[in-house]
């Protein structure tokens, strides 16, 4: 008796063992057309950036009208592109020590947040599991930690000055002491919040501390220490701008006050523009890297 034979791109032969083979016939992966998979991507693109770019428009349309006019003291939109139209097609443009783009300016200042910021963030996430962990610690330090992260940012500058004689380093200690008090609160609260569960199973395993806080504490809390991170990465972005108008330099900041100096209005809000943009993706980035982390249980 002769084999069946079975034709059509959209099945598979397979032989069965026996004394006389069977052959069967299973049904072939389909696999979507590049189009058919495309077309969700593109509505979830057009889904999340068409409000924004109306809203925009809209904003930049009410600001010219009400901006036009000889009476008005700030540029219009159209104003700005003819007066900073440099910084903005060129942010990358060197002329010499102090001539220089936007965007030289944005990495000197991201470099010192980078800084101060990690160090913040590794301080923060130590103290805040002592805190989180130990109930003598958090009754003796909570309350100094909520006293100090009430006082401003600049605050600290003329201190930080004054001890470390250079503005760079006091730039970064202004940083450091601005976003290390939502990590140490955030972190200690995701402490507190371990289930027993966990704690009974490092008690069974017999973890030391070292051990207990790598594999189970840092785990647990994760989604409240990425939490405080990106609440500390606003508040470092935030401090540097307003710290650098004093301390000088190349830095954003110093550029704003001295356009304020120079009467540059347009200048000024460019350099607005590209503070809050540069503000947006460090928050999505720290919110990313949460998220990967965490795998999607990080607090959005």
């Amino acid at each position: 008796m002769g084999q069946p034979v079975l034709k059509g791109a959209s099945a598979a032969v397979v032989a069965l063992p026996g004394p006389a083979s069977e052959v069967v016939s299973l049904p072939a992966a389909k696999t979507k057309p590049l189009a058919a998979r495309l077309v969700p991507f593109g509505k979830s693109v057009l889904v999340n950036l068409i409000p924004p770019l109306i809203t925009v428009a809209l904003i930049l349309l009410f600001w010219q009208l009400a901006a036009h006019g000889p009476q008005s003291a700030l540029p219009t939109p159209t104003k700005i592109w003819e007066e900073a139209k440099d910084l903005i097609v060129e942010p990358f443009f060197w002329n010499g020590s102090q001539d220089i783009g936007l965007g030289w300016r944005i990495l000197v200042s991201l470099q010192r947040v980078a800084i101060g910021f990690s160090l913040a963030a590794v301080v923060g996430v130590l103290l805040g599991a002592v805190v989180g962990q130990s109930v003598w610690a958090m009754r003796g330090l909570d309350p100094v930690f909520q006293v100090l992260r009430t006082v401003p940012p600049l605050a600290w500058l003329p201190l930080s000055l004054a001890a470390f004689r250079d503005s760079q380093p006091a730039a970064v200690f202004v940083i450091f002491i601005t976003a290390i008090w939502p990590v140490i609160i955030n972190t200690a609260v995701g402490i507190r919040n371990i289930p027993q569960d966990y704690r009974n199973v490092a008690q069974v395993l017999r973890l030391n501390q070292v051990e207990f806080f790598f594999k189970i504490m840092v785990p647990s809390a994760a989604p409240y220490i990425f939490t405080g991170l990106r609440i500390g990465v606003g508040l470092s972005w935030l401090a540097i701008v307003a710290a650098e108008m004093l301390t000088g330099g190349v830095g954003v900041g110093f550029f704003i006050w001295d356009a304020w100096n120079s009467s540059r209005l347009s200048d000024i809000i460019v350099a607005l523009v590209y503070i809050g943009v540069v503000g947006f993706v460090l928050d999505r980035l720290v919110a990313f890297i949460g998220h990967v982390v965490t795998r999607g249980t990080a607090t959005n």
